[in-house]
């Protein structure tokens, strides 16, 4: 018990600084009070959905206007106040690799393909956070709009033998990204992991908290391909990263053999590219700390598959979040 408190101090004022220090704890010891997984807390009563719509070849779809989508809360309609069509917000983005002793096998082909991603996605005005984690999470970019910077980056990055504090590098990078940015900027974590902890400080619910209480869309790439069905280890992993991506409106992608990996992230990039980010003021203005859940459709054309948070907290942030 006493080794795990001073690992805990150890990280919390190593990696973070000391005002992230201070709101991962609160998040670790808050999450108790949460009584839903698929939340987001909200400032005032405007709330922001990020929106991805592709077609059912898997092809983005970036021709909408408001007057397309439809959202509901709770059933009842509510009206969208605006919208940041697709590819006119910018992106805030974390990229998250794990570099402990689970996962060695495809490495330099993960790094490779994760500089492809960030070059094909890249706009103006963009920026990226990269993390490396073992059993210590480290922060090697913050904040960058350098491009060339970020690739540098990623080209340094060496695999260790040292376990794995996965749920502590989401809390980080959310509360980064989240720092830096603005109401109108989507952000989004990719994380290449089989997502599994032995670790971190924080836990998956401490994850999620953080994450809720943001925008931010979560993505993953388990490398573990078929070996996630063969021991109990290894489905707890993909467990905890279907349930960050879909409680964010996110998604999961295993991959099979280092060969699918460009495949993966023209994936992520299709929904990232054809991503809405919506705004409506909620139709329950006296933050009353309930759950209200989220529905967003396009009545015109229902064939459109249409990827979106699932819901909020209505619990107004504490000022500490910002």
């Amino acid at each position: 018990m006493k080794s795990k408190f001073f690992r805990g101090l150890f990280f919390c004022f190593l990696c973070f600084p000391p005002i992230l220090a201070a709101q991962t704890i609160d998040a670790v010891t808050a999450v108790n009070d949460q009584p839903s997984s698929s939340v987001i807390r909200i400032n005032s009563n405007l709330v922001s959905v990020p929106v991805s719509v592709t077609n059912v070849s898997g092809q983005g779809i970036t021709d909408l206007k408001s007057e397309d989508f439809r959202l509901a809360e709770d059933g009842k309609p509510a009206e969208i106040s605006r919208l940041a069509e697709s590819g006119q917000s910018n992106l805030n983005i974390a990229l998250l690799f794990d570099v402990s002793g689970s996962l060695h096998n495809n490495f330099e082909f993960e790094q490779n393909a994760a500089i492809d991603f960030l070059k094909k996605i890249w706009k103006d005005g963009d920026a990226v956070t990269i993390i490396s984690f073992d059993e210590q999470v480290e922060v090697l970019l913050k904040n960058s709009d350098n491009l060339q910077e970020a690739m540098w980056t990623l080209r340094q990055l060496r695999p260790t033998e040292k376990p794995t504090s996965f749920f502590d590098s989401v809390i980080l990078a959310t509360q980064l990204i989240d720092q830096y940015a603005s109401e109108e900027n989507r952000q989004a974590i990719i994380v290449i992991t089989d997502g599994a902890d032995n670790t971190s400080v924080g836990s998956l619910a401490a994850a999620l908290s953080e994450m809720q209480r943001r925008n931010t869309v979560f993505y993953a790439i388990n490398p573990s391909g078929a070996s996630i069905r063969l021991n109990r280890i290894n489905m707890k992993g993909q467990e905890n990263l279907e349930e960050l991506a879909k409680a964010t409106g996110g998604d999961v992608f295993v991959s099979d053999d280092a060969g699918d990996l460009e495949d993966i992230f023209s994936k992520i990039e299709v929904e990232l590219r054809s991503q809405y980010l919506l705004h409506y003021y909620s139709l329950n203005s006296n933050m009353d700390g309930k759950f209200h859940k989220i529905e967003v459709s396009i009545p015109k054309r229902p064939n459109l598959n249409i990827r979106a948070r699932p819901g909020f907290l209505a619990v107004p942030r504490r000022t500490s979040d910002r």
